[in-house]
């Protein structure tokens, strides 16, 4: 039997990042269709959260799917639940992209703790400066294609 654990923290946004993901019992509704949807696929996420225009979550990776197929399952499904509720006003589009970054084991509390803490983190900082955080962090710099 293989034993796998490996931690990663995912980002993704709506398309164009546009601010639908409000207010915040949407989102609270949102964020726990995506858990039980990806407990059903064998996905296990163990924290999710957000603001409103984009989600994080901390992944514990399956040795058999691929960073790439848990973003599509997540983000396909989740987007076709959204649309097909009632009484909402925008349709929900994800963007292709997202980040991935791996976790160890030392840092998984911080990283829960900064997820969980989405909504206070944003009163004093924007999504765009974060982005800019992330890419000073982790050394990215903008790739275009």
């Amino acid at each position: 039997m293989s034993w796998v654990r490996v931690w990663v923290h995912f980002v993704f946004t709506t398309k164009n990042r546009q601010r639908i993901l409000k207010p915040h019992e949407l989102r609270k509704e949102l964020f726990e269709h995506i858990k039980e949807n990806a407990n059903k696929k064998g996905i296990f996420l163990d924290t999710i959260n957000g603001y409103e225009e984009h989600v994080h979550c901390l992944i514990s990776l399956s040795k058999e799917i691929t960073i790439s197929k848990t973003m599509q399952m997540i983000k396909g499904e989740s987007s076709y639940w959204f649309n097909r509720k009632e009484n909402i006003k925008n349709k929900l589009s994800w963007q292709d992209d997202y980040w991935a970054v791996s976790v160890s084991e030392s840092h998984l509390e911080k990283v829960r703790n900064y997820i969980n803490n989405q909504e206070e983190h944003h009163r004093g900082k924007t999504f765009e400066e974060e982005v800019k955080e992330f890419i000073k962090k982790y050394n990215w710099g903008y790739y275009k294609q």
